[in-house]
């Protein structure tokens, strides 16, 4: 059995192959004499002119000059040799100490912050002109023609002694909104769209709702917050506020919003110690016609791990913020 030949490896840039010494001629080898270059994204040879930005396109580049293959390896480049004065130098990073702000004392007092009326607000109080408003009953406690169900996605308006026969459709849960998703607690039926959300029909039947008890002094409010690296905005959701009665006052370490609504002699009370301290002269308050927006200034950098704690009052009952005023994810209804 003859002996096979050994084929030796061609170590020129860009070839690679393995070749016959006895069949190694003048043209057998394509390769690249220059160095490969590497600058700015981009890919090539310091021989020749052809560069690319992709890596497997860089390595399918053909050489520009043909020789001989050859076994030997080429000279690597010389690697640049620091200067001695250079190692010797020794650059000391000091770490940036932050400052911490001094925290105000909970008990300093609280300013009225001037709220600047969005002109759609504006307009509408403007045009808005003397009515009788829609009582949820009457001094003899009769209902009002047009009064709304109370119960949650019914929807159905007082038309007269013959609509109490009529069947209430309607969701005994509470509304969530959650990453983006909108659905009733007690069925779960979730979307992404806020107006297929408002027109699921209920998930029980039962008898209508015309008025709350008339004990209720307390609007319930959707309320949530978000961070950037200088501000914290509190969005409160209401429609049908007083501007001019309603009022929003603060501290370096504390928010109290309160919204008056004249129509049912009811109000909504957000009262916080804030986590951090804010800039109270470089906070403002927008008032729109679906929500109140309070924007104040961080009085130092940093991310708040939350908005701060509830500010306890004299209630009979203590009673969870997060019962009295859900935050809940934020749900634009100035385009509805």
């Amino acid at each position: 059995m003859p002996d096979e030949k050994v084929l030796l490896q061609c170590y020129n840039r860009g070839c690679g192959e393995k070749y016959d010494p006895e069949k190694n001629k003048e043209d057998s080898c394509r390769h690249h004499p220059g160095l490969p270059v590497f600058h700015d994204a981009y890919k090539g040879w310091g021989c020749c002119n052809k560069k690319c930005t992709d890596f497997t396109e860089f390595l399918n580049i053909q050489g520009c000059t043909l020789s001989k293959h050859s076994n030997i390896k080429p000279a690597e480049p010389e690697k640049q040799v620091l200067k001695e004065d250079l190692l010797e130098e020794v650059v000391e990073i000091k770490p940036i100490i932050a400052t911490t702000l001094v925290r105000p004392p909970f008990d300093t007092p609280l300013i009225t912050v001037k709220p600047n009326i969005a002109s759609s607000l504006q307009q509408q109080m403007n045009s808005t002109q003397p009515k009788q408003e829609i009582q949820i009953a009457d001094d003899d406690g009769e209902i009002a023609i047009g009064t709304t169900c109370k119960n949650g996605g019914c929807g159905i308006n007082y038309q007269g002694i013959e609509t109490n026969s009529t069947i209430c459709t309607y969701h005994p849960g509470c509304p969530i909104f959650h990453e983006g998703l909108k659905y009733w607690s007690c069925c779960q039926k979730k979307t992404t769209d806020f107006n297929s959300f408002l027109s699921q029909v209920g998930c029980e039947t039962g008898a209508h709702v015309w008025k709350k008890d008339v004990d209720e002094k307390t609007v319930h409010c959707r309320w949530d917050f978000h961070q950037t690296g200088s501000h914290v905005v509190v969005s409160i959701y209401a429609k049908n506020y007083c501007p001019k009665e309603s009022v929003v006052r603060l501290s370096p370490v504390r928010l109290q919003a309160k919204l008056i609504f004249p129509q049912h002699s009811n109000s909504f009370l957000l009262d916080v110690e804030l986590k951090g301290v804010v800039d109270v002269d470089a906070s403002q308050i927008t008032m729109y016609g679906t929500k109140v927006e309070i924007k104040m200034k961080k009085a130092e950098p940093g991310s708040w791990s939350k908005l701060g704690t509830p500010v306890e009052t004299q209630r009979p009952q203590k009673t969870p913020m997060d019962q009295i005023t859900p935050a809940v994810e934020a749900v634009n209804l100035d385009d509805l």
